[in-house]
C-alpha cells in the first residue's frame, strides 16, 4: 500500500505541482517528486526543463533548470536489485516496490520574478506582510536573470513552468551565463537541452535562436567547436 506524502493529495494540488524542495542552497535546490496515485514511478522532469518555486519570505518566484535527476531506494542502505519482471508484473506481484523508491532532481537557479503589489497584497501571514517594507514591489512583475536574495525554502512546492512563463523569462538571455558557470553539471549538454526546450516552446522562433547563438558566441569567447556542438543539438 502506498503512503502518499502529507498535504499533497492530488485533488488538492495543481496539475503542474510535481515536487517539493528537500534541500536548498544559494545557487540550486534539490526536489523530491510527489508520488503518483497509481502504482507507477514518479514522473521525472526532463533534463533541461524549466521549473519554479517560491521564497515565502519575499514572495519571489524562483526559476531554475533541471540538470540532474535520479530514482533510487528511499532506504540508502539497500540497493534495488534486478527482478526480471515487466512493469505490469511488478504491479501485480511486487506492488510495495513503488512505495520504496524516490525520484529526485537538482535545479540550477537562473533568476526570479518579483511579485507585483497586487500579488503581494494577497499574502496574509505576518512574515510575508513584514517583507513588504523591503520588497521591490511594482504594478507589473519584474524578472531578474541573476541569483535571487534567497532560494526557495525546504518543503516549498515545485511547479513545472508554463509555456507563457518560459517565453516571458527567456526574452533576455543573461541566464545562459549562469548555466555555463555550473561546475557540477554537463554544461554544454545542459545549455543545448535548455535552448532546445525554449526553441520548441517558441515554435521555431528563428530570430530568437540567432540572438541566442550570438550571445553564446560571446560567452564562449569564440570557442566555435563548443558553439557548433551546442547549436547542432537544437531542433524542433
Amino acid at each position: 500500500m502506498r503512503l502518499p506524502l502529507p498535504l499533497f493529495e492530488r485533488a488538492n494540488r495543481a496539475e503542474n505541482h510535481i515536487a517539493e524542495v528537500v534541500e536548498t542552497s544559494t545557487t540550486e535546490f534539490l526536489a523530491q517528486c510527489l508520488e503518483p496515485d497509481d502504482l507507477n514511478y514518479a514522473v521525472m522532469p526532463p533534463f533541461g526543463s524549466w521549473v519554479r518555486s517560491l521564497d515565502e519570505e519575499t514572495g519571489n518566484q524562483v526559476y531554475g533548470v533541471v540538470y540532474h535527476a535520479t530514482t533510487a531506494p528511499i532506504d540508502s542502505v539497500h540497493r534495488a536489485r534486478a527482478l526480471g519482471l515487466s512493469l505490469q508484473e511488478l504491479r501485480e506481484q511486487q506492488p510495495q516496490i513503488f512505495a520504496m523508491l524516490k525520484t529526485e532532481f537538482r535545479v540550477a537557479i537562473v533568476g526570479f520574478r518579483v511579485p507585483t503589489i497586487a500579488e503581494h497584497s494577497q499574502l496574509s501571514d505576518e512574515r510575508s506582510l513584514r517583507s513588504i517594507a523591503t520588497a521591490d514591489l511594482r504594478n507589473t512583475s519584474q524578472i531578474y536573470q541573476y541569483l535571487p536574495p534567497r532560494p526557495p525554502q525546504v518543503h516549498q512546492a515545485v511547479y513545472t513552468c508554463t509555456t507563457a512563463e518560459i517565453v516571458e523569462f527567456t526574452e533576455e538571455l543573461d541566464f545562459l551565463r549562469s548555466l555555463l558557470q555550473m561546475g557540477n553539471a554537463p554544461v554544454d549538454s545542459l545549455v543545448a537541452a535548455t535552448m532546445r526546450t525554449i526553441y520548441q516552446y517558441r515554435k521555431g522562433d528563428r530570430p530568437w535562436l540567432v540572438k541566442a547563438g550570438r550571445m553564446l558566441s560571446l560567452l564562449l569567447k569564440d570557442d566555435y567547436d563548443r558553439l557548433r556542438i551546442i547549436l547542432n543539438q537544437i531542433h524542433l
